[in-house]
Order: C-alpha cells, then sequence, then structure tokens
C-alpha cells in the first residue's frame, strides 16, 4: 500500500489501463488520497481523544450525584458483617480456632481476600461513613463482607470475603 500511495496519477492509469480523467481513475485516486491522510491523522485523533477524556473526568459529579456501582444489576449484594455476628455467620465453615490463651477466635484469614479499593466496597465504604460520622481511620480494613448473588444452579449463593489494604 505504501508504494501504491506514492505513485502519480499517471502510474496508476497505465498501471490499471485507464486513460487520464476517467472517472473511475478519479474514484481510484481519491481512494488513494484519503487512505494516505488517514495515517497522518491518527496521531492527532488520539491526542483528541486524550483531551475529551479529560474533560470528562472532570466533569464527572462527586458525591450523592456519582454513579454507585452496588445499585447496578450485575454487582452482587455487598453486606457489612457486624463484628458480633462475624463468628456465629462463619462456624459452619470451622473458621473458628483458639489463640495462644486458649480463648476463641475467628481465623479471618483463611477468607478469600477483596481488596479495600474493590469499587464496590468503596461504594459500601461511603454510604456507610455516610450514616456514621464517627469511624477511624482504617475502620473497614480486616472486616467481613457478605457477598450475595443469585445463582442459576444453587438459587442464592453466599460468600464472604476479608476486606485488606494489599495484598
Amino acid at each position: 500500500m505504501d508504494t501504491i500511495k506514492k505513485m502519480s496519477a499517471n502510474d496508476v492509469a497505465t498501471k490499471l489501463g485507464l486513460k487520464m480523467g476517467d472517472n473511475e481513475l478519479e474514484t481510484i485516486m481519491d481512494i488513494i488520497r484519503e487512505q494516505s491522510a488517514s495515517k497522518r491523522r491518527r496521531p492527532t485523533r488520539r491526542v483528541e481523544m486524550k483531551a475529551e477524556l479529560r474533560k470528562l473526568e472532570t466533569s464527572i459529579p462527586l458525591g450523592e450525584m456519582r454513579f454507585n456501582v452496588l445499585n447496578h444489576e450485575l454487582v452482587p449484594l455487598h453486606e457489612l458483617v457486624s463484628e458480633d455476628e462475624e463468628m456465629e455467620e462463619l462456624s459452619p465453615w470451622e473458621l473458628i480456632g483458639s489463640d495462644v490463651d486458649g480463648n476463641q477466635r475467628l481465623r479471618r484469614e483463611l477468607l478469600p481476600k477483596i481488596l479495600i479499593t474493590d469499587p464496590a466496597i468503596q461504594a459500601l465504604k461511603e454510604a456507610l461513613e455516610l450514616e456514621n460520622d464517627e469511624l477511624r481511620a482504617g475502620w473497614l480494613n480486616n472486616r467481613v463482607v457478605r457477598i450475595t448473588r443469585r445463582s442459576p444452579s444453587a438459587g442464592i449463593h453466599v460468600a464472604y470475603r476479608l476486606v485488606v489494604e494489599g495484598n
């Protein structure tokens, strides 16, 4: 294609067996010009798209007007399990152990993890912080979240995750 783009109208006409001034030759030359021009425009189009994305980022509303991921139909129900109910809820999975002193404790480290930066966890955190403004920093770390989703085979599937700050 690069070789064709470099050809003059006379060269294209002789290669195709056409005469100068034919409508078919003009159509072919228009296509060749369009192809060579489109390759030059691509980098500027990318820059324009980046600028449009920057405009979009600054126009995203904050606070209550922002999209809540928990309201989407594909996101399952996320609920924070209260610290009082954790032992009772997780006892069927044998996650209750004993510490050095022999006291019972919940072995949270055995639960699958979910990052605190997960959009669903962030939405849950914001909603709970709106209700209670006395929460300390890092209050959500090491807490258990119940995730309830519909399943075609099991009906309703309940999973538990441990909220962590990093891997």
